[in-house]
């Protein structure tokens, strides 16, 4: 009785019924997710002069990789209600307590699956998603045309030189030699109000400052807009300030992530946001491991008795609970609301200890 594990036989049966399960609600999840993206996304990639059926593989190919990485727990839970609910309406559940096993040695073989799936989604997370993601915001960012081939491309970029901003689209190239696609500044008063902007397709470094390539002006006192044969701008922003104007957090692995906050550190900036994210890349995926203690309800009790069908809406309420909580929490952290390490590991602690609780309440 003290053995976690009472029987070798039993549970490869247990880990073989809930993997098969696990994969089959995945692949129905992502087939179904990824057409539904795909419908909404093919018409931005095709209506870029020259696009075809060829860039909207490659547009699958980028997007099911994140498919996976977010609906993997999803599938996990989905499957523990499955697995657990059939295996109690066919009275498996009461032959396993009767030969003596408790509830925690019933569910040991799905966790422990679970935690091998956690460790997969971590590689998988690390290795695959944050590459496809990379990916597929420079190509985005690029509205799907050709992305410039180097492989310091960043996109979305937000720049402030004191009261004045400078956006760009993308960034391509390193040091001096960095350009930038796609820009916007916008020159503002002490009031903070927009009084100039000016648009251009390129900009490059100027030491100081950006120069525009033949930008768009205008003046918002007297609504003018005129055409521009070049100009410099944002002096105050140097090439290493615009490195660090952007990290994501999604495209970077678990070690490029440390190291870009510790040169925002360095710059003295706010990396809050960041630091909560590094924990939950770690949190996130052990996840999954959690999934089958917040679905146990559904394996316990009498499937007869008519609430089995209760008891697994009360699991799948818990897992969603979970993952509703672990976003709010996630936020609170970028806003500075909670610590990161409590807004990364809260809510796996206190649903571990809620599906504990629950799962010796039913037992009881």
């Amino acid at each position: 009785m003290l053995e976690f594990f009472p029987s070798r036989t039993l549970t490869l049966y247990l880990a073989r019924l809930f993997l098969t399960r696990i994969l089959a609600v995945l692949l129905m999840l992502v087939l179904v997710l990824q057409v539904l993206d795909l419908l909404g996304a093919s018409g931005d990639i095709l209506a870029y002069s020259g696009n075809g059926q060829e860039q909207l593989l490659y547009y699958v190919s980028l997007r099911i990789p994140q498919l996976i990485a977010r609906f993997l727990p999803y599938s996990v839970l989905l499957a523990t209600i499955i697995t657990l609910a059939t295996l109690n309406q066919n009275s498996e559940v009461v032959s396993m307590k009767a030969a003596g096993l408790s509830a925690h040695q019933v569910l040991a073989p799905l966790i422990l699956t679970a935690f091998v799936i956690s460790i997969f989604s971590f590689a998988f997370n690390e290795r695959v998603v944050t590459r496809a993601t990379a990916s597929l915001d420079a190509w985005s960012a690029v509205e799907y045309g050709p992305v410039p081939k180097d492989s310091g491309v960043r996109n979305n970029l937000y720049l402030s030189d004191g009261r004045d901003l400078l956006l760009a689209r993308t960034l391509a190239g390193q040091g001096d030699r960095m350009v930038l696609s796609g820009v916007t500044f916008y020159r503002r008063d002490q009031n903070d109000m927009v009084v100039e902007q000016l648009r251009a397709e390129r900009a490059v470094y100027a030491n100081p400052g950006w120069k525009l390539e033949r930008p768009v002006r205008f003046v918002v006192a007297g609504t003018q807009t005129t055409r521009l044969a070049s100009a410099t701008v944002a002096p105050g922003i140097t090439p290493g300030e615009v490195m660090l104007a952007r990290v994501d957090a999604d495209s970077q692995d678990l070690f490029s992530l440390a190291g870009s906050i510790g040169e925002l550190h360095e710059a003295g900036r706010r990396t809050s946001s960041l630091d909560a994210a590094w924990w939950h890349k770690i949190s996130g995926p052990l996840s999954s491991t959690l999934m089958p203690l917040l679905g146990a309800v559904a394996a316990f009790g009498l499937a007869r008795s008519g609430q089995l069908l209760v008891r697994a809406v009360i699991g799948m309420a818990l897992g969603f609970a979970y993952f509703v909580f672990d976003n709010a929490a996630l936020a609170m952290g970028n806003f500075g609301g909670y610590p990161p390490l409590v807004a990364a590991w809260a809510p796996f602690v206190l649903f571990a200890l809620i599906g504990e609780t629950v799962l010796v309440r039913t037992e009881e």
